[in-house]
């Protein structure tokens, strides 16, 4: 018997993450999109990528309910090891971290509402215009708003299971 068994949702999630990643790095988004090629802009498209999977999976039951938790979990740990990696103190972590998961919350609950056409809610671009490209003077917010729809309207076609395996193509790969 293992003491220490991979949980396989976790490993879905970690896989997940790592093809969120792997897309918010498309050079495409930093030439064509101008998302800024900074620290805070690879936050932003990470975020935004992550916050797309959380989307197709929400609802969807227990276990895509627990690989969303593994997606989140190696997200975290992502961004910890990233600021540790930054020189940044590890009395100053715990208190950044708060802030970074406080952010994504807001986030997803942001872009949830935009996503409904809740009414109250921002549109699709005025979040992006608030986030994404917060430092950029004339951003290409239509651009990066039918990206950002395409993509969730591809995932939602996916089939859940590849998901919970952790299996996850973006359009355009």
């Amino acid at each position: 018997m293992r003491l220490f068994r991979k949980r396989p949702a976790a490993e879905a999630g970690r896989r997940l993450y790592a093809s969120c990643v792997a897309q918010a790095r498309q050079p495409v988004l930093y030439i064509d999109l101008a998302v800024p090629d900074t620290v805070e802009g690879r936050f932003e498209l990470y975020s935004l990528h992550v916050i797309l999977v959380l989307d197709r999976l929400v609802r969807q039951g227990d276990e895509a309910a627990e690989v969303s938790q593994g997606l989140f979990d190696a997200y975290i740990r992502s961004l910890d090891d990233a600021l540790r990696e930054m020189g940044v103190g590890d009395l100053s972590v715990g208190k950044k971290m708060r802030r970074i998961g406080e952010a994504l919350y807001g986030r997803l609950k942001n872009y949830e509402a935009a996503f409904q056409g809740e009414d109250g809610a921002d549109p699709l671009e005025a979040i992006l215009a608030r986030t994404v490209y917060q430092d950029v003077d004339d951003p290409p917010l239509a651009a990066l708003g039918a990206y950002v729809l395409s993509q969730r309207s591809h995932l939602a076609a996916l089939p859940l299971r590849g998901l919970l395996d952790g299996a996850l193509e973006w359009r355009g790969q």
